[in-house]
Parts: C-alpha cells; sequence; structure tokens
C-alpha cells in the first residue's frame, strides 16, 4: 500500500488515476499513523514552496516525513521533490526538509519562457537507479515549474535541456527519490516510473516481513 501524502498542495486527482490505472494499492492520507503503516510514501504538490511547508507544519507531518523517507520508499513529486531539499528561495527562504543537500532556486533559461511547461528527453546521469529501470533512451516527460533544484552531482540521477542541464529526478542513494517532472503526467514512460516506484515498494515489504 502506497500512502499519498494529503496536505493541501498535492495533485491528487491525477496521481489517483495513475495508479488506479496500473492497479496500484494506495490510500490519500494525512494521518501519521497510516503513514508509518504503508509500504512506501508519494509526496505530490502544486504551488509554493513557503506555502507547502507551511502546511506540512500545520499538519504536523514534517518530522513524519522525515522519519519515514529514511525507512521505505519515498517519491516526491513536482514541489514535492523541491521541499525535499534543504532550502528553496521562492518568495522567500524557506527551510525544506532536508532529506537532500542543496537549495531550490529561480529556473535560469535565458531567451526561454518561465515556467518551463511541456514535453523534454530525459539525460541518464547514472544509471544505477532503480527508477529508471527499463527505460527508453529516447523517454520523454512532461514538466511544469518555475524553480529547480539545485543537488549534489551524487544524488543527480537524470536532467532534461532547457537553458541548461535541469534536474528532472533525484536520489539520496537509499529510500528517498524525487522527480521534478509529473510521472502521473508523462504517458507510459511517467507509469513505468510509477510501477518501479510500486516494485520498491512492494520488495522492501517483502523484506520487512522477512
Amino acid at each position: 500500500m502506497i500512502a499519498v501524502v494529503d496536505y493541501g498542495a498535492g495533485n491528487l486527482f491525477s496521481v489517483a488515476n495513475a495508479l488506479e490505472h496500473l492497479a496500484i494499492p494506495y490510500q490519500i492520507t494525512q494521518d501519521p499513523g497510516a503513514l508509518a503503516a504503508s509500504d512506501g510514501i508519494l509526496l505530490p504538490g502544486v504551488g509554493a514552496f513557503p506555502d507547502a511547508m507551511e502546511m506540512l507544519q500545520k499538519r504536523q507531518l514534517v518530522e513524519i516525513l522525515r522519519k519515514m523517507a529514511k525507512e521505505k520508499p519515498f517519491l516526491g513529486v513536482c514541489l514535492g521533490m523541491q521541499v525535499l531539499f534543504s532550502q528553496g528561495e521562492e518568495f522567500r527562504l524557506t527551510d525544506g526538509l532536508d532529506l537532500l543537500p542543496g537549495r531550490v532556486e529561480k529556473l535560469k533559461a535565458p531567451g526561454l519562457k518561465i515556467p518551463h511547461m511541456g514535453w523534454n528527453r530525459l539525460e541518464l546521469a547514472r544509471d544505477d537507479c532503480l527508477l529508471t529501470r527499463g527505460l527508453p533512451q529516447d523517454a520523454y516527460v512532461y514538466f511544469v515549474h518555475s524553480y529547480a533544484a539545485v543537488p549534489r552531482q551524487e544524488n543527480l540521477v537524470a536532467w532534461a535541456e532547457y537553458g541548461g542541464q535541469v534536474p528532472a529526478l533525484v536520489w539520496d542513494g537509499a529510500c528517498c527519490y524525487g522527480a521534478q517532472f509529473h510521472p502521473e503526467k508523462s504517458g507510459e514512460t511517467g507509469l513505468m516510473i510509477l510501477r518501479n516506484f510500486a516494485d520498491l515498494c512492494q520488495d522492501a515489504a517483502r523484506r520487512k516481513k522477512e
């Protein structure tokens, strides 16, 4: 069972539709007990970094999410990926969940429209991340964002070209993953990534029982 975090900033309907299409068991919740009992956690998000962190704090979800991201598969999507980082500079400097070192900054794409909105090809920076297992070389995904993370190189899994390298997939090397694009809106490529994440959750649940 994947817990989809409902904290008031999530694109819950699209995420739920994608998981239902894949027949992946899930529940939409903000209950800490349900998060702790889940096999994996998906943190969606649409909007602004400081608003997202404020809503997580009001629902007393910050500490449980920090804990769960170190214990079981955890996937942040779009704004949900951005708040995985130490800080964000949208509107004002705001502390994030600090699960990945780095800052989220205004997207730099000289001569191109901001927000970055549309389909771009994924370019792999490393090939040992199970989220990208089976992806074709010409995998395209859908972005909508005005800010982008600046991760450490060792945490970068894939990027897309938009006036420079835009971090698209990140990973802490253990349980915590982030996708700047929307896998639930990215066709078969996005569905494959969600399937891979569900497989990670299933494997983690199996190991826990052994």
